[in-house]
């Protein structure tokens, strides 16, 4: 078997230190996004990152708990559309990017975000 096989995307991305650093990217690119920034504008950075961190280690594969809302209520009442949704995604692509992330993990990424647009998009 392959590593990737065998091996958890938490694993893959560098466990929580490598997932945090990509958070960190993440939130930059929403909060200088034209698109979706204003959404950010009145987030507490430290709290984003470490929600997403906390979101994308329990959902990759690794040990850490997720401590925030669930995606509906989270998304409950923003309206978010298409344009932006797809701004979003495209901004955790950069992300990935960035921090030399691999073709399988970014797909992988990918599949998971649009796994959960129904949770975000016109609620």
């Amino acid at each position: 078997m392959s590593e990737t096989a065998t091996t958890t995307l938490y694993e893959r991305l560098g466990k929580r230190p490598g997932i945090e650093a990509i958070a960190r990217d993440i939130f930059h690119n929403h909060s200088t996004n034209p698109i979706v920034k204003n959404r950010y504008v009145n987030s507490d950075p430290e709290n984003v990152v470490r929600l997403v961190t906390e979101m994308c280690c329990a959902g990759f594969g690794g040990p850490e708990t997720y401590t925030g809302r669930d995606m509906i209520t989270t998304h409950t009442g923003m309206n978010i559309n298409e344009v932006e949704f797809v701004a979003v995604c495209d901004d955790v692509l950069a992300a990935l990017d960035k921090n030399s992330v691999g073709q399988k993990e970014k797909d992988e990424v990918l599949c998971i975000l649009y796994s959960l647009k129904s949770q975000i998009v016109h609620l």
